[in-house]
C-alpha cells in the first residue's frame, strides 16, 4: 500500500473520518442538488407552452423524455464503471464526469429550444452516471479492510445524496417559479461548479489508491476502445439528426436497448465456463429478482414524471395564499428518506437472523410500491389542483417505505449473488435493472391523462401489486437457488 493511501486510511480530520470523505460528500451533495434541482423541473419545462417558459412538447412525450433520461443516467454507471475499471480508475473518472456535468447544466442554462435539450441531457446523463458509479467505490478506498469506521462513513456520505436531494428541488424551483426555467437550471451548474471546486482543492486527500487502475487495458486495446465508442456516438448523432430517434420513441429506444444489454450480460454469465453450478444457479435465481427490481423502479421513478404532472395539475399547492413551486413536492422523499432509513436500518439489524429474506424484502417494495399507486384513486375526483398536500405526502411516504425495503438491498444482493469472475457485471445487472424500470416510468407515463386517471393508477398498481404475489409464491424456489444466501 502506498504511503499517500496509508495516511489517507489513518485521518482522522473530519468528525474522526479521513478528510477525503468531506470532498466526496461535498461533490456528491452537489452532484445530487444539481441532478434533481434540474429534475424536479425538466418535465414541466419540457411540456409547458412557451408563453410559460417551457418548450411545447405533448406531455406525454415530455414524460418519455424523461423517463428515457433517468434510464439513460443508471445506463451510464455501468459504461463509468468500465472507465474506471479499464482506462482512469475511479478518482479520475469521478472527477471528468463531474465537470461533464457541469457542461450539461450550463447548456440547458444557455442553449435554446431542443438544442439545449439535446446537449444537456446527455451531458448530465452520461457524467452523472460516472460519477455515481465511482463515487462509492473512492469512499470505500478511504478505509483499510476491517476499519471499523467504515459504515459509519458510508453513512455520512450517503447523507450527502439526501441533503442534496432535498435542497436542490428546493431553490431550483424556486428560482424557476419566480424568475425562470433558465435560472433554475443556472443555479444547478453553479451548485455542480461548487462541488467541482471543493473537491478539486482537497483530490490530495484522497490516497494513491483512489487512482488505481484494477483492469487495465493494453494499448492497443485502448485504440480499440476509443474507436468503438467514437462510432457508437456517431450512430447516436445520426440517428438523432435524422429523426430516427426523437421525443416520442426516446423511452422506447432506451427500454430496447437496456433490454439488449441485460440479456446479453445474463448469457454471457450462465455459458461461461469460469463459474460453478452453484454459481450458476445464483445467477438463475437473481433473474425473478431483476424483472421485480424494474417493475419496483418503473413506479417508483415516476416521482419525475406522473407525479411531477400531478403536482402542477392535480395537487392544491397553495401555502397560506402562496403557491408552492411544482419541484418541491420533489424534496419530501429525501427528507423521509433521512428519518426513516436510520431506523429501518436499526430494525434489520435488532432482527438479525430473523429479518425478512432478501427475496421477501424484494416482494414487500414491490407490493407498497403497488399500494402506493392505488392510494391516489380516492383523490381522482377532486378536480384541478384540488388533492390535498397531505396525502400526497402520505403516499410518497409510502413511496419511502417501499423504496427502502428493495433498494439498499439489490446492490448488496447482486454482489453476494454474484460469481467470483463475475462481481463487476452483477453490479452492472442491478443498474441495468433500475435502468429499465426507469425508463419504463416514462413509457408508462405517455399514458397518462390526468382528465381519467383512475384506470392508469388501478391497473399500474394492480399489476404490480400481481408482480409482487408472484414473486412470493416463488420463493421456496428462488431459496433453493440460492444456495444458502440469505
Amino acid at each position: 500500500m502506498s504511503t499517500s493511501t496509508e495516511a489517507a486510511q489513518h485521518d482522522t480530520r473530519f468528525f474522526g473520518h479521513p478528510r477525503g470523505l468531506a470532498n466526496l460528500f461535498g461533490v456528491e451533495m452537489w452532484e445530487r442538488f444539481s441532478y434533481y434541482g434540474m429534475l424536479g423541473i425538466l418535465a414541466i419545462y419540457l411540456y409547458y407552452k412557451a408563453d410559460q417558459g417551457g418548450l411545447g412538447i405533448d406531455q406525454g412525450d415530455a414524460l418519455g423524455v424523461v423517463g428515457a433520461y433517468g434510464g439513460t443516467v443508471y445506463l451510464a454507471t455501468v459504461i463509468g464503471a468500465w472507465v474506471a475499471d479499464r482506462l482512469l480508475g475511479s478518482e479520475r473518472t469521478l472527477f471528468y464526469s463531474a465537470i461533464l456535468v457541469m457542461i450539461g447544466h450550463i447548456a440547458l442554462a444557455l442553449l435554446p429550444g431542443l438544442t439545449g435539450i439535446g446537449v444537456g441531457l446527455a451531458c448530465v446523463a452520461i457524467g452523472s452516471g460516472g460519477l455515481k458509479a465511482n463515487a462509492t467505490a473512492v469512499v470505500g478506498t478511504l478505509y483499510a479492510e476491517g476499519d471499523e469506521r467504515r459504515d459509519a462513513g458510508f453513512t455520512i456520505f450517503y447523507m450527502g445524496i439526501n441533503l442534496g436531494g432535498f435542497i436542490g428541488p428546493l431553490l431550483t424551483g424556486l428560482a424557476q417559479s419566480e424568475v425562470g426555467f433558465h435560472l433554475g437550471f443556472g443555479l444547478a451548474a453553479i451548485g455542480m461548479a461548487l462541488g467541482l471546486i471543493q473537491y478539486t482543492l482537497g483530490r490530495k486527500n484522497l490516497g494513491e489508491k483512489a487512482s488505481e487502475i484494477p483492469n487495465p487495458l493494453q494499448p492497443s486495446q485502448r485504440f480499440m476502445a476509443i474507436g468503438v465508442a467514437v462510432v457508437i456516438l456517431a450512430a447516436v448523432v445520426a440517428l438523432i439528426l435524422s429523426g430516427v430517434v426523437g421525443p416520442s420513441n426516446l423511452a422506447d429506444v432506451v427500454v430496447y436497448v437496456v433490454v439488449a444489454i441485460s440479456v446479453v450480460y445474463f448469457v454471457v454469465i450462465l455459458t461461461s465456463k469460469k463459474i460453478t453450478a452453484d454459481e450458476r444457479s445464483r445467477v438463475f435465481s437473481f433473474i425473478p429478482m431483476y424483472i421485480a427490481s424494474a417493475a419496483f423502479f418503473s413506479l417508483y421513478q415516476q416521482q419525475s414524471t406522473v407525479v411531477s404532472v400531478y403536482s402542477d395539475q392535480r395537487l392544491d399547492r397553495n401555502l397560506f395564499g402562496w403557491d408552492m413551486p411544482v419541484s418541491w413536492v420533489n424534496s419530501i422523499n429525501p427528507v423521509f428518506i433521512i428519518i426513516f432509513a436510520p431506523i429501518v436500518a436499526a430494525i434489520w439489524t435488532k432482527l438479525g437472523p430473523k429479518q425478512p429474506s432478501t427475496p421477501m424484502k424484494f416482494v414487500l417494495g414491490t407490493v407498497l410500491m403497488g399500494l402506493a399507486f392505488l392510494l391516489f384513486l380516492p383523490m381522482t375526483g377532486t378536480g384541478v389542483n384540488g388533492s390535498p398536500l397531505i396525502a400526497l405526502a402520505g403516499i410518497l411516504l409510502v413511496f419511502t417505505i417501499a423504496e427502502l425495503m428493495l433498494s439498499p438491498v439489490g446492490l448488496s444482493l447482486s454482489t453476494k449473488l454474484a460469481p467470483k469472475a463475475f462481481r463487476t457485471q452483477m453490479v452492472a445487472l442491478n443498474f441495468l435493472s433500475v435502468s429499465l424500470g426507469t425508463a419504463l416510468s416514462g413509457k408508462l407515463a405517455e399514458s397518462y391523462d390526468v382528465h381519467d386517471e383512475g384506470p392508469y393508477f388501478s391497473i399500474i398498481g394492480g399489476v404490480a401489486i400481481v408482480i409482487g404475489l408472484a414473486l412470493l409464491a416463488l420463493i421456496p424456489f428462488i431459496r433453493r437457488l440460492m444456495k444458502g444466501v440469505h
